[in-house]
């Protein structure tokens, strides 16, 4: 069922990887670098049936602790976005996933969007990396186009899903509390 997620998710590591090796000096991310585990995104419904999948598997008292931070996470995600003049772009909010140590509960399902961060990545048109990196203005690195991996999410997503789930985007936090 998410054998092309996976290859897809292979190809990002991959990619990103060659990226680390290249500038390792100026690609911060490490174990316990939380920067993107605040970030304000939603993932397509692929990504998401493939996380809740993954999160059965989790011990149950770290199912509790998710789902707890999860009502927390989607209530603030609530806020954020009944405000006309929301930003998500400088917004923050703590993923449900992220443990006390500073890890990824559920690293394996992971979306695209954790796999990119602190790598340069351009969406429709519009260059981005992580403020925490070494990455200088000006200079040119190797850069993670996300509008064709985000196509294939979407083809995926309505293959999976038909059309009215396929075409829908949810927040982890609401992912999470939808799959207890």
């Amino acid at each position: 069922m998410f054998t092309n997620l996976k290859k897809l998710y292979k190809y990002v590591d991959e990619t990103a990887g060659l990226v680390r090796i290249q500038f390792p000096s100026e690609v911060k991310c490490r174990p316990g670098c939380t920067d993107c585990c605040s970030a304000v995104f939603d993932v397509s419904y692929v990504e998401a049936a493939y996380m809740a999948h993954c999160c059965r598997e989790l011990d149950t008292e770290i199912k509790k602790i998710v789902h707890a931070r999860a009502e927390q996470a989607l209530e603030e995600w609530q806020q954020l976005f009944s405000t006309a003049d929301h930003n998500p772009s400088t917004a923050r909010i703590r993923c449900p996933l992220l443990n006390s140590e500073g890890l990824c509960s559920c690293y394996q399902a992971r979306p695209v969007n954790c796999r990119t961060y602190g790598i340069p990545t351009i969406i429709n048109s519009s260059g981005h990396v992580c403020g925490l990196s070494g990455f200088s203005k000006g200079k040119s690195y190797p850069t993670i186009n996300l509008d064709p991996l985000q196509q294939s999410l979407y083809q995926y997503s309505l293959e999976l899903g038909g059309k009215e789930s396929g075409a829908g985007r949810w927040p982890v936090a609401a992912v999470l509390l939808s799959d207890k």
